[in-house]
Protein backbone atom coordinates (compact mmCIF):
# COMPACT_ATOMS: atom_id res chain seq x y z
CA UNK A 1 0.00 0.00 0.00
CA UNK A 2 1.78 3.32 -0.97
CA UNK A 3 1.57 6.21 1.16
CA UNK A 4 1.38 9.84 0.15
CA UNK A 5 4.02 12.15 0.93
CA UNK A 6 3.51 14.60 4.16
CA UNK A 7 2.66 17.85 2.87
CA UNK A 8 5.93 20.65 3.06
CA UNK A 9 5.78 22.40 6.25
CA UNK A 10 4.62 26.02 5.80
CA UNK A 11 7.49 28.30 5.18
CA UNK A 12 8.81 29.56 8.64
CA UNK A 13 8.19 34.10 9.03
CA UNK A 14 11.76 36.27 8.77
CA UNK A 15 12.07 36.91 12.34
CA UNK A 16 11.81 40.66 11.48
CA UNK A 17 7.94 39.96 10.34
CA UNK A 18 7.02 38.40 13.43
CA UNK A 19 4.62 40.06 16.07
CA UNK A 20 7.44 40.01 18.35
CA UNK A 21 9.88 41.90 16.52
CA UNK A 22 7.61 45.15 15.79
CA UNK A 23 6.80 45.41 18.97
CA UNK A 24 10.59 45.40 19.52
CA UNK A 25 10.90 48.37 16.85
CA UNK A 26 8.41 49.75 18.20
CA UNK A 27 10.05 49.94 22.07
CA UNK A 28 13.55 51.11 20.17
CA UNK A 29 12.40 54.27 18.53
CA UNK A 30 12.28 56.10 22.19
CA UNK A 31 15.82 54.40 22.98
CA UNK A 32 17.32 55.63 19.73
CA UNK A 33 15.73 59.05 20.36
CA UNK A 34 17.18 59.64 23.10
CA UNK A 35 20.73 58.95 21.79
CA UNK A 36 19.93 61.33 18.30
CA UNK A 37 16.77 62.44 17.29
CA UNK A 38 17.78 61.51 13.48
CA UNK A 39 18.29 57.82 14.54
CA UNK A 40 15.15 58.09 16.58
CA UNK A 41 13.11 59.30 13.49
CA UNK A 42 15.57 56.31 11.50
CA UNK A 43 13.64 54.05 14.06
CA UNK A 44 10.15 55.48 13.74
CA UNK A 45 10.03 54.90 10.17
CA UNK A 46 11.34 51.71 9.66
CA UNK A 47 8.58 50.99 12.40
CA UNK A 48 5.94 52.06 10.59
CA UNK A 49 7.03 49.79 7.71
CA UNK A 50 6.61 46.71 10.03
CA UNK A 51 3.49 47.28 11.41
CA UNK A 52 1.94 47.96 7.80
CA UNK A 53 4.19 45.25 5.68
CA UNK A 54 2.39 41.98 5.58
CA UNK A 55 0.93 41.90 9.28
CA UNK A 56 -1.79 40.01 10.04
CA UNK A 57 -3.07 42.32 12.85
CA UNK A 58 -6.37 44.25 13.28
CA UNK A 59 -6.52 47.20 11.19
CA UNK A 60 -7.22 48.98 14.87
CA UNK A 61 -4.00 47.65 16.35
CA UNK A 62 -1.54 48.80 13.50
CA UNK A 63 -2.92 52.18 13.85
CA UNK A 64 -2.62 52.11 17.47
CA UNK A 65 1.08 51.18 17.50
CA UNK A 66 1.76 53.85 14.81
CA UNK A 67 0.27 56.25 17.29
CA UNK A 68 2.17 54.57 19.98
CA UNK A 69 5.51 54.75 18.19
CA UNK A 70 4.97 58.31 17.36
CA UNK A 71 4.48 59.27 20.95
CA UNK A 72 7.24 57.66 22.26
CA UNK A 73 9.70 59.70 20.01
CA UNK A 74 8.01 62.57 20.95
CA UNK A 75 8.28 62.21 24.30
CA UNK A 76 12.23 61.94 24.41
CA UNK A 77 12.91 64.38 21.33
CA UNK A 78 13.54 67.85 22.80
CA UNK A 79 11.01 70.49 21.92
CA UNK A 80 12.70 73.26 19.17
CA UNK A 81 12.04 76.54 20.88
CA UNK A 82 13.84 74.33 23.79
CA UNK A 83 16.71 73.80 21.61
CA UNK A 84 16.68 77.89 20.27
CA UNK A 85 16.52 78.54 23.72
CA UNK A 86 19.74 81.04 24.87
CA UNK A 87 20.96 80.76 21.82
CA UNK A 88 22.03 84.50 20.78
CA UNK A 89 22.42 87.18 23.59
CA UNK A 90 24.09 90.40 22.83
CA UNK A 91 28.09 89.52 23.63
CA UNK A 92 28.89 93.50 24.99
CA UNK A 93 27.96 97.07 24.89
CA UNK A 94 29.97 99.25 22.39
CA UNK A 95 32.40 100.78 24.77
CA UNK A 96 34.65 97.53 24.99
CA UNK A 97 34.81 97.80 21.12
CA UNK A 98 36.73 101.27 21.87
CA UNK A 99 39.42 100.06 24.37
CA UNK A 100 39.70 96.65 21.91
CA UNK A 101 39.64 94.63 24.77
CA UNK A 102 39.03 90.39 23.87
CA UNK A 103 36.61 88.78 25.84
CA UNK A 104 35.39 85.12 25.45
CA UNK A 105 31.50 84.70 24.46
CA UNK A 106 29.23 84.64 27.88
CA UNK A 107 26.84 81.25 28.26
CA UNK A 108 23.34 82.99 29.09
CA UNK A 109 21.48 81.00 32.13
CA UNK A 110 19.39 78.48 30.09
CA UNK A 111 15.78 77.97 31.08
CA UNK A 112 16.00 74.07 30.36
CA UNK A 113 18.33 71.80 30.86
CA UNK A 114 18.46 70.55 27.34
CA UNK A 115 18.88 74.38 26.26
CA UNK A 116 22.00 74.41 24.28
CA UNK A 117 24.57 76.88 24.76
CA UNK A 118 25.45 79.44 22.00
CA UNK A 119 28.96 78.80 20.29
CA UNK A 120 32.28 80.59 21.39
CA UNK A 121 33.28 83.14 19.00
CA UNK A 122 36.23 85.75 18.90
CA UNK A 123 35.56 89.24 19.94
CA UNK A 124 34.93 91.48 16.43
CA UNK A 125 33.61 94.34 18.17
CA UNK A 126 35.57 97.56 16.70
CA UNK A 127 36.64 96.06 13.60
CA UNK A 128 35.35 97.23 9.80
CA UNK A 129 32.38 95.50 9.39
CA UNK A 130 33.82 93.94 6.11
CA UNK A 131 36.81 92.32 7.53
CA UNK A 132 34.74 91.40 10.58
CA UNK A 133 32.47 89.29 8.54
CA UNK A 134 35.39 88.07 6.55
CA UNK A 135 37.01 86.60 9.48
CA UNK A 136 33.71 85.23 11.04
CA UNK A 137 32.51 83.42 7.77
CA UNK A 138 36.27 82.15 7.49
CA UNK A 139 35.64 80.79 11.74
CA UNK A 140 32.67 78.63 10.00
CA UNK A 141 29.69 80.88 10.96
CA UNK A 142 26.69 82.34 8.89
CA UNK A 143 26.99 85.92 8.92
CA UNK A 144 24.22 88.69 8.99
CA UNK A 145 24.74 92.05 10.09
CA UNK A 146 22.33 95.61 10.66
CA UNK A 147 22.44 98.80 12.04
CA UNK A 148 23.06 99.52 15.52
CA UNK A 149 21.77 102.99 15.90
CA UNK A 150 17.80 104.00 15.61
CA UNK A 151 19.01 106.17 12.84
CA UNK A 152 17.05 104.17 10.34
CA UNK A 153 19.94 104.02 7.63
CA UNK A 154 20.65 100.92 5.28
CA UNK A 155 24.16 99.19 5.00
CA UNK A 156 24.90 99.85 1.76
CA UNK A 157 29.01 99.44 2.03
CA UNK A 158 29.94 97.68 4.51
CA UNK A 159 33.57 99.34 4.62
CA UNK A 160 32.44 102.38 6.12
CA UNK A 161 31.06 100.79 8.95
CA UNK A 162 31.94 99.39 12.52
CA UNK A 163 31.18 96.55 14.59
CA UNK A 164 29.88 97.63 17.64
CA UNK A 165 27.67 94.51 19.02
CA UNK A 166 27.84 90.63 18.19
CA UNK A 167 25.03 87.85 18.98
CA UNK A 168 25.33 84.05 18.39
CA UNK A 169 23.27 81.40 17.70
CA UNK A 170 22.24 78.04 15.94
CA UNK A 171 20.40 77.33 12.95
CA UNK A 172 18.11 74.57 12.63
CA UNK A 173 20.08 72.94 10.33
CA UNK A 174 23.07 73.18 13.58
CA UNK A 175 25.31 75.85 11.61
CA UNK A 176 26.47 78.53 13.91
CA UNK A 177 25.35 81.94 13.55
CA UNK A 178 26.82 85.42 14.22
CA UNK A 179 24.74 88.66 13.44
CA UNK A 180 27.28 92.22 14.12
CA UNK A 181 25.24 95.49 15.46
CA UNK A 182 27.71 98.32 13.21
CA UNK A 183 27.51 101.61 13.04
CA UNK A 184 29.07 104.50 10.40
CA UNK A 185 32.88 104.75 10.88
CA UNK A 186 33.61 107.42 12.69
CA UNK A 187 30.44 107.50 14.79
CA UNK A 188 30.25 106.41 18.86
CA UNK A 189 29.07 102.83 19.35
CA UNK A 190 25.73 103.34 21.07
CA UNK A 191 24.80 102.36 24.95
CA UNK A 192 22.85 99.20 23.38
CA UNK A 193 22.20 98.01 20.22
CA UNK A 194 19.51 99.67 18.52
CA UNK A 195 20.03 103.01 20.79
CA UNK A 196 20.41 106.42 19.87
CA UNK A 197 24.34 107.51 18.45
CA UNK A 198 25.46 109.67 21.84
CA UNK A 199 27.02 112.66 19.33
CA UNK A 200 28.94 114.86 20.92
CA UNK A 201 27.72 118.14 21.84
CA UNK A 202 29.12 121.43 20.07
CA UNK A 203 30.59 123.01 22.99
CA UNK A 204 30.22 127.41 23.91
CA UNK A 205 32.94 129.00 22.06
CA UNK A 206 32.12 132.69 22.48
CA UNK A 207 34.71 134.69 22.71
CA UNK A 208 37.29 132.40 22.47
CA UNK A 209 40.59 132.57 20.05
CA UNK A 210 40.44 131.11 16.36
CA UNK A 211 43.04 129.03 17.43
CA UNK A 212 41.59 127.48 20.84
CA UNK A 213 38.00 127.17 19.23
CA UNK A 214 39.47 125.50 15.78
CA UNK A 215 40.70 122.91 18.08
CA UNK A 216 37.94 122.02 20.25
CA UNK A 217 36.32 121.33 17.51
CA UNK A 218 38.82 119.03 15.97
CA UNK A 219 38.62 117.54 18.67
CA UNK A 220 35.32 116.33 18.88
CA UNK A 221 36.07 114.55 15.06
CA UNK A 222 35.51 116.97 13.05
CA UNK A 223 38.42 117.06 9.70
CA UNK A 224 39.72 120.04 10.17
CA UNK A 225 39.44 120.94 6.70
CA UNK A 226 35.75 121.24 7.86
CA UNK A 227 36.29 123.94 10.16
CA UNK A 228 35.35 127.26 8.54
CA UNK A 229 36.60 131.12 9.44
CA UNK A 230 34.29 133.48 8.58
CA UNK A 231 33.87 137.06 10.05
CA UNK A 232 31.53 138.41 12.55
CA UNK A 233 30.18 141.52 10.94
CA UNK A 234 29.52 142.01 7.06
CA UNK A 235 32.23 144.54 6.07
CA UNK A 236 35.42 143.03 7.96
CA UNK A 237 37.60 141.10 6.11
CA UNK A 238 39.73 138.16 7.41
CA UNK A 239 43.66 138.00 7.46
CA UNK A 240 46.03 135.72 6.25
CA UNK A 241 46.07 132.15 7.31
CA UNK A 242 47.93 132.67 10.68
CA UNK A 243 47.14 135.84 11.09
CA UNK A 244 43.92 136.35 12.62
CA UNK A 245 44.89 133.37 15.25
CA UNK A 246 43.63 135.55 18.10
CA UNK A 247 40.45 137.30 16.83
CA UNK A 248 37.51 136.07 18.95
CA UNK A 249 34.92 133.69 18.00
CA UNK A 250 31.17 135.48 17.99
CA UNK A 251 28.77 132.76 16.71
CA UNK A 252 29.15 129.03 15.66
CA UNK A 253 27.55 126.98 13.40
CA UNK A 254 25.97 124.47 14.39
CA UNK A 255 25.17 126.27 17.86
CA UNK A 256 26.47 125.23 20.90
CA UNK A 257 24.55 122.13 22.03
CA UNK A 258 24.09 120.85 18.88
CA UNK A 259 24.87 117.37 17.65
CA UNK A 260 28.68 117.07 16.21
CA UNK A 261 28.50 114.53 13.48
CA UNK A 262 30.88 112.61 10.83
CA UNK A 263 28.78 115.06 8.17
CA UNK A 264 28.85 118.20 10.72
CA UNK A 265 30.66 121.18 8.87
CA UNK A 266 31.43 123.86 11.22
CA UNK A 267 31.43 127.84 10.59
CA UNK A 268 32.72 130.16 13.30
CA UNK A 269 32.29 133.54 12.79
CA UNK A 270 34.91 135.79 14.21
CA UNK A 271 35.94 139.44 15.18
CA UNK A 272 38.93 141.63 15.67
CA UNK A 273 39.08 141.49 19.71
CA UNK A 274 38.81 145.60 19.83
CA UNK A 275 35.84 145.37 17.88
CA UNK A 276 33.48 142.86 20.14
CA UNK A 277 30.71 140.57 18.88
CA UNK A 278 27.50 141.99 17.55
CA UNK A 279 24.19 141.95 19.60
CA UNK A 280 23.02 138.58 19.77
CA UNK A 281 19.74 139.69 20.10
CA UNK A 282 19.51 141.90 16.98
CA UNK A 283 15.96 142.21 15.24
CA UNK A 284 17.05 141.63 11.27
CA UNK A 285 18.81 138.82 12.04
CA UNK A 286 21.74 139.45 9.43
CA UNK A 287 24.96 140.41 10.44
CA UNK A 288 25.73 144.03 10.92
CA UNK A 289 28.33 146.52 9.33
CA UNK A 290 30.91 148.07 11.55
CA UNK A 291 31.37 151.68 11.41
CA UNK A 292 32.93 153.00 8.27
CA UNK A 293 32.15 157.41 9.10
CA UNK A 294 33.48 158.12 5.61
CA UNK A 295 32.05 155.60 3.75
CA UNK A 296 34.66 154.12 1.96
CA UNK A 297 34.28 150.73 2.26
CA UNK A 298 36.61 150.06 4.83
CA UNK A 299 35.53 149.74 8.45
CA UNK A 300 37.08 152.74 10.69
CA UNK A 301 38.94 150.52 13.07
CA UNK A 302 40.95 149.72 9.80
CA UNK A 303 41.34 153.11 8.48
CA UNK A 304 43.62 155.23 9.65
CA UNK A 305 42.00 158.41 8.05
CA UNK A 306 38.40 157.46 9.21
CA UNK A 307 36.67 161.08 8.06
CA UNK A 308 38.26 161.34 5.24
CA UNK A 309 37.78 159.18 2.18
CA UNK A 310 40.58 160.24 0.01
CA UNK A 311 42.84 158.70 2.10
CA UNK A 312 41.94 155.21 3.53
CA UNK A 313 44.71 151.99 4.43
CA UNK A 314 45.29 151.56 1.00
CA UNK A 315 46.34 155.07 0.09
CA UNK A 316 46.87 156.86 3.52
CA UNK A 317 48.41 159.63 1.49
CA UNK A 318 45.53 160.34 -0.60
CA UNK A 319 44.25 158.43 -4.44
CA UNK A 320 46.34 158.61 -7.26
CA UNK A 321 44.92 160.44 -10.48
CA UNK A 322 42.07 158.53 -11.82
CA UNK A 323 41.98 156.35 -8.94
CA UNK A 324 38.55 158.13 -8.26
CA UNK A 325 37.78 159.52 -11.34
CA UNK A 326 38.92 163.30 -10.39
CA UNK A 327 41.52 165.38 -11.88
CA UNK A 328 45.08 165.99 -10.50
CA UNK A 329 48.20 167.75 -11.00
CA UNK A 330 51.65 166.21 -12.56
CA UNK A 331 54.48 165.57 -10.17
CA UNK A 332 58.15 165.60 -10.87
CA UNK A 333 58.32 161.83 -11.03
CA UNK A 334 55.89 161.32 -13.92
CA UNK A 335 53.17 160.17 -11.86
CA UNK A 336 49.79 162.25 -11.15
CA UNK A 337 48.14 162.85 -7.78
CA UNK A 338 44.98 164.17 -6.30
CA UNK A 339 46.34 167.32 -4.72
CA UNK A 340 43.26 167.98 -2.34
CA UNK A 341 43.18 166.66 0.78
CA UNK A 342 46.25 164.74 0.46
CA UNK A 343 49.46 165.29 1.75
CA UNK A 344 50.67 165.77 -1.39
CA UNK A 345 49.82 169.33 -1.84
Amino acid sequence: MNHLPAPPAPPRARWWLTSRARVGFVLAVPLLGLVNEFLGFFMLVLAIVLIWKDNPWEKAGKVAATIGAMALLGAVVPDPQEKDAGGTVAQADGKGAAKGRTVDAVTTPSPSPTARPRPHAADYRGLRLDKARDKAEAAGFGVGDHNASDDGKSIWMRSNWTVCFQETGWTWSDTKTIDFGAVQTGAPCPEEDGGAVPWPKMPDLVWKTWKTARKAVVDLGVPADHVMADTAYVNDTLPDEGDHDNWRVCVTDPSAGSDVTIDTWVTLELTHPDNGCPKPDREDGDRPNLPDRDDDGDPDYRDPFPGDRNRDSAFPNGFPRGSDGSGGSSGDDGRDWNCPHTRWC
